[in-house]
């Protein structure tokens, strides 16, 4: 059924899909792909894989055959939520140069620790996705000998790139060395301590993104990291201005790993001071995983009411992405709002009106 020779007493033998069975072919790399990004694959069952060449990026495969799989869209990739709408399997010991799997873990001279990440979304989600994934691979290329994709990896990066890198909007390459460098988080967390706004949360954003990959194989050191964002809330001498977003945006890019934090916000709703910031991270974290905080929906009414427009404004939100259709008139009051806040979008602050904040939650109701 497929091919296999032996050195010594170690089968040797082409990869096949762990979902299906069937043999799969060798991963290539996107026409439109950047520097150090995976190369991919996918298998006639419907489920795709990345590549780690090295074996020590796994979070990073994780996220770019989860990713790939959703037709390269983040937002959806996001909303996920493993077991439930994709299932995700390891196949180890892969060498992409023979394209075979080494269990002794050494061919002809050189280590093997390769793997291949695979992930096959649920069928309603793959029909979404699936066209636009056969279109991107039948433009893809083979791995070249000298290829970007094979020894982009090798580079981690300085304090001082990881900052160009935020203030350029350039996350993947972040993405990328944090695979095998956890100093990624340090130097994120420097720059949450910036002045300027849109610089603090392109820097939470990307912190996130980063914990994504970390968190895959080290759940405990992120732990640590919101246990740490948390108290310098509380603690205001080692106060953080990007806190809340870094917390929102670490839960909603694993909310099945980190969603249990999500309630410690809640202790911040009652003062004025955390209010508004408190309800922008759990809006944050609805986006991506609402089902964390739908049962809590009532507690959030009487913000819709409150004082402070900034309250009302993210309040809105938050319902939108909670789809709490309950809370629709309520909503609807707020349409003709004229104060303005600040949201925060594709890298980008932009100012909104109350109202038009109400308008757009209020269609997702």
């Amino acid at each position: 059924m497929f091919e296999s020779r032996f050195i010594g007493k170690e089968p040797v033998k082409r990869p096949q899909c762990p979902f299906c069975g069937q043999l799969v072919e060798a991963p290539k790399e996107l026409s439109t792909r950047k520097p150090g990004e995976m190369p991919m694959g996918s298998c006639s069952c419907g489920a795709v894989y990345a590549c780690d060449e090295t074996g020590h990026n796994l979070g990073s495969a994780m996220i770019e055959a989860l990713v790939f799989g959703c037709d390269m869209d983040w937002d959806l990739a996001w909303g996920l939520e493993p077991e439930e709408d994709y299932l995700q399997e390891i196949v180890e010991n892969y060498d992409l140069i023979s394209h075979l799997i080494i269990p002794s873990g050494s061919y002809e001279g050189r280590r093997i620790g390769g793997a291949l990440y695979f992930i096959r979304l649920h069928r309603d989600i793959q029909e979404v996705a699936s066209e636009g994934v056969r279109q991107r691979l039948a433009g893809a290329v083979p791995v070249s000998s000298d290829s970007s994709t094979r020894h982009g990896r090798k580079k981690t990066l300085s304090k001082r790139e990881v900052e160009t890198l935020v203030r350029d909007y350039e996350i993947r390459p972040i993405e990328d060395a944090a695979g095998k460098d956890k100093k990624m988080i340090r130097y994120l967390q420097r720059i949450l301590y910036s002045g300027d706004p849109q610089l603090r949360q392109r820097a939470a954003e990307s912190l996130g993104r980063v914990c994504a990959v970390i968190g895959q194989r080290d759940p405990g050191i992120i732990s640590k990291l919101l246990q740490g964002l948390f108290y310098s809330i509380v603690d205001t001498a080692a106060f953080s201005p990007g806190a809340f977003e870094a917390i929102g945006e670490i839960i909603a890019h694993r909310p099945d790993l980190f969603g249990g934090y999500a309630p410690q916000l809640y202790q911040f709703l009652a003062d004025p001071t955390r209010k508004a910031s408190a309800i922008q991270a759990l809006g944050r974290i609805a986006l991506s995983s609402p089902k964390i905080l739908r049962k809590h929906t009532l507690h959030f009414f009487a913000f819709l009411d409150d004082p402070d427009p900034e309250v009302r404004g993210y309040t809105a939100w938050l319902m939108g992405n909670l789809g709490a259709h309950e809370a629709r008139k309520d909503v609807e009051a707020l349409m003709g709002e004229s104060h303005e806040i600040e949201m925060y979008w594709d890298g980008f602050i932009e100012k909104k009106s109350v109202g038009l904040v109400a308008s757009e939650a209020a269609a997702k109701l």
